[in-house]
């Protein structure tokens, strides 16, 4: 085997050995055997026939062995030239080795290994044939002659071989090799097939010779494997770009259906109607937006994600459709927090509104009917003419009746001005039913004013009357002037204790209290007037039964009765619990506002400095060192697990504060944060762990795919920290121009300084914002000593499977790649027009440059 290998080459220089110990004695021939497989001059030898001449050649043969890096154990010049077989034997083996084996790489495997990785991957299709090894897997002889009918299918007749005829196998692929590869015959059948382990030195030498003969096809399928793999980086990042853009434009509508919801300001006319607004923005707050903000976080980091693998992959920079950048979606995202805030405040506003608009038009109707009863029938009374027929003492009766009804008519015009005004203000708050208020408030001023006029007519008719009359009885006319105040105020003291309240605090409720408790201290007074104006009329109607006066016992100067005094004062007993029952009941509401206050006060205290420490202590570990990026990874994510968990507490929070608003509660002195800070603070916590999550790992990234060390990460890391002084995360220009100084840049002052720097700021800041991220001045650090793929290199492995012509054709793409890829290539390379141009000729330099966006696909 070793003689077949050796005449391979020699032939090449015109000559050949038969006896390979003696035949390399005088060095002669193995120096011209090393100098034609090495394609190297070697020193010039000796041609005399003495043995010191001898042993010069063999040395400079050695010399130039152990010169490429073989250590020769054991192997002297004196051994050659006498003759050793077994030296000489591992000599040529240690020949074969270094030039025939050790240069074999397949998949970043070489020599040995790499040689039976190429022999299995080659015969993997052929289910009968099994490569373990260089001995016994090839006595059956199929593994030969699948490894001509892989890379020569018309050379053998595969189909027709058996594997229990293991000699004709053995001789056809030995023929077939000698006859159209070039390679001799190195081994003999019937040796392997009698031999229980063939020599693995012989298979191995024989099986070298099959990969140099192929070796044409293995640099293809290198360059194959090579465009398949800048292919499938740009297929990625092209689904990616896709992605990205179906959920920024998914996002933006639904941003743009949202915000002209929350700016809808429609009021609606009735409290239960403005109530289910708040409930519907409540869900929107606690249902739909929460998915959305985790939406916008995901969009951000896959955004990121992207431009650090396009970085790395050596590819331009991903611009999205114009309107979907992640600052436009930022913008849509405020203006949409904006209209929400707006929304909320309308909404609470509105309901404010909306409850004294309630309490407004409840107290005008209360206070309408009360005037309406009072006023009822006073016209017809206005308008009689009783005093025509009067006797004397009648008419003075009817005179001080009639004073005592104008000190009445005097004691309602509060009243009415009171109704009128609520009346204005409902209108002012555009209440929804004011057209019917202001009919029932124009009724009630016509008819105070036909009041007043008849008044005053029916005066001056008393008063020409008057002279007419003499007497009077004083009596009565005590009792009606101290009665008729007497029962306004109780009247006035009926419509209090009835009056409705609305309060929002303990100490409104407190003051409603003690005013009740002033009102009531004031009732033995009044029942004292009571008593005296009881006594007058029993003291009437003495003098009536005992003077037999003409009056029948009633009063001529008073329609006011004992009967009803006493009515109404019962009725004035029995609204006093009353109303002590309603200010307690209130007082018991106001105390359980007070506590939702204080409960949401105290947990908002902690959660709103809690979200604020977690926001610094993140910061912190964004741009310390502690550890490796893999630690500061780690040390995030514990970061985010103990967020997350904080979870309930917000929820907790938010249910505390929906607990608040249905209790109607506008104002909490316990905290000066409210849910809407604490869901701007939470919001941002979580978007702010993610985004920094993914900071790092994309570091990480970087830092492996550019085989940067965590000694130069930290590096890097310390330089940078240094200069961002504001610990921004970011560089300005002068910073960023120091900490490349500090690095080692030479970066001067002068023009070309400048320029320099332009070009640097142009990499680092791609879009002219004026700050340099960590990001970037990773990249940036590490991009231009980067093994990355390049234009040229994929160009490169195109011509290779063009069989070096300047074009390539649709049957060698679909023959050389992968189905998906090869069509890949197919739909975007355009046509080749050069000289040498074929029918269906298509252009891979131009697709090959458009990859890293030197051109457009």
């Amino acid at each position: 085997t070793f003689t077949a290998w050796c005449n391979s080459h020699l032939r090449k220089a015109g000559t050949q050995i038969e006896n390979i110990e003696e035949d390399f004695r005088d060095g002669l021939k193995l120096m011209l055997l090393l100098e034609v497989i090495s394609g190297e001059r070697l020193a010039k030898p000796e041609r005399g026939k003495m043995r010191v001449h001898k042993i010069s050649n063999v040395n400079k043969a050695l010399d130039f062995i152990a010169s490429k890096g073989v250590k020769l154990v054991s192997i002297g010049a004196e051994e050659i030239v006498d003759g050793n077989v077994k030296m000489t034997l591992g000599m040529i083996w240690t020949i074969i080795l270094r030039f025939a084996i050790q240069d074999i790489s397949v998949e970043e495997t070489s020599a040995k290994e790499g040689l039976l990785l190429w022999c299995q991957r080659k015969t993997a299709p052929y289910k009968n044939v099994n490569i373990q090894n260089f001995h016994i897997s090839w006595k059956d002889g199929l593994g030969f002659c699948a490894l001509i009918h892989r890379h020569r299918p018309e050379l053998i007749d595969y189909g027709k071989l058996r594997k229990d005829d293991p000699l004709t196998n053995l001789n056809t692929a030995f023929d077939v090799a000698e006859k159209y590869l070039d390679i001799p015959k190195m081994l003999d059948a019937e040796d392997i097939v009698g031999t229980a382990r063939p020599d693995e030195k012989a298979i191995m030498t024989y099986v070298s010779s099959f990969y140099h003969a192929f070796s044409g096809a293995q640099k293809a399928e290198t360059a194959a494997n090579r465009i398949c793999k800048v292919l499938a980086v740009n297929q990625e990042n092209e689904q990616l770009m896709e992605d990205y853009e179906k959920l920024a434009s998914d996002l933006l509508e639904w941003i743009r259906r949202t915000i002209p919801w929350l700016e809808n300001r429609a009021p609606e006319n009735t409290m239960q109607a403005m109530q289910q607004k708040l409930e519907d923005f409540r869900d929107y707050r606690r249902l739909h937006k929460p998915p959305k903000v985790q939406e916008k976080c995901q969009l951000e980091i896959n955004f990121n994600t992207l431009q650090t693998k396009l970085r790395l992959s050596n590819r331009p920079a991903f611009m999205p459709s114009e309107g979907k950048m992640v600052s436009d979606i930022n913008n849509a995202w405020g203006g949409l927090e904006q209209a929400e805030k707006g929304y909320e405040e309308w909404l609470l506003n509105e309901i404010r509104r909306l409850e004294r608009l309630d309490h407004l038009a409840e107290k005008f109707r209360q206070k309408a009917s009360i005037h309406e009863s009072w006023t009822d029938g006073k016209e017809a009374m206005l308008q009689q003419k009783d005093y025509e027929t009067a006797t004397l003492s009648e008419i003075k009766a009817l005179l001080k009746k009639h004073e005592a009804f104008e000190s009445d008519l005097a004691a309602h015009q509060d009243r009415v001005e009171q109704i009128a005004a609520i009346a204005q203000e409902l209108n002012e708050l555009d209440y929804y039913d004011s057209p019917s208020v202001n009919a029932r408030c124009q009724k009630i001023c016509d008819q105070w004013d036909n009041l007043g006029a008849l008044t005053q007519k029916r005066r001056e008719a008393l008063e020409r009357t008057e002279k007419l009359l003499e007497t009077i009885d004083q009596l009565y006319l005590e009792y009606a002037k101290r009665a008729a105040p007497f029962n306004n105020w109780m009247e006035g003291a009926m419509e209090d204790l009835q009056d409705t309240f609305i309060v929002h605090t303990i100490e409104e409720i407190q003051g409603l209290t003690t005013a009740h408790e002033q009102f009531k201290a004031t009732l033995p007074d009044a029942d004292k007037e009571r008593q005296a104006i009881l006594g007058i009329h029993n003291e009437v109607s003495k003098i009536v039964q005992t003077y037999h006066v003409n009056m029948a016992g009633t009063n001529p100067y008073t329609t006011i009765t004992p009967h009803e005094i006493n009515g109404k004062w019962e009725h004035v007993r029995q609204l006093v619990p009353r109303r002590d029952q309603a200010l307690m009941e209130e007082h018991a509401r106001q105390q359980q506002n007070e506590r939702l206050r204080k409960q949401f006060g105290a947990q908002a205290n902690v959660i709103g400095p809690w979200i604020q420490t977690k926001m610094e202590e993140i910061g912190r570990i964004s741009i310390e060192m502690h550890g490796t990026l893999e630690d500061q990874l780690s040390h995030l994510r514990q970061y985010e697990k103990s967020i997350v968990n904080y979870k309930p507490k917000i929820d907790q929070l938010e249910g505390d504060h929906q607990q608040i608003q249905e209790a109607l509660i506008f104002d909490n002195k316990h905290t000066n944060y409210t849910m809407e800070h604490i869901r701007v603070g939470w919001e941002q916590l979580l978007t702010t762990i993610a985004r920094t999550i993914n900071e790092v790992e994309n570091q990480i990234l970087t830092r492996d795919a550019k085989g940067i060390s965590q000694e130069q990460m930290n590096e890097f890391r310390a330089s940078f920290n240094h200069f961002d002084r504001d610990h921004s995360g970011t560089l300005g220009p002068e910073e960023f121009k120091a900490c490349l100084i500090s690095l080692g840049y030479d970066i001067g002052n002068d023009a070309q300084g400048e320029a320099e720097f332009a070009r640097i700021m142009s990499i680092v800041d791609p879009n002219r914002l004026g700050v340099v991220t960590f990001q970037a001045f990773i990249d940036f650090m590490s991009r231009e000593t980067a093994d990355t793929d390049t234009a040229d290199q994929v160009m490169a492995s195109f011509k290779i499977l063009a069989g070096d012509k300047n074009y390539i054709t649709v049957d060698e793409l679909r023959r050389e790649l992968p189905p998906d890829q090869a069509e890949y290539c197919i739909a975007r390379m355009a046509p080749y027009n050069g000289r040498d141009a074929v029918p269906g000729a298509l252009d891979y330099m131009s697709f090959s440059t458009a990859l890293y966006g030197e051109s457009d696909l």
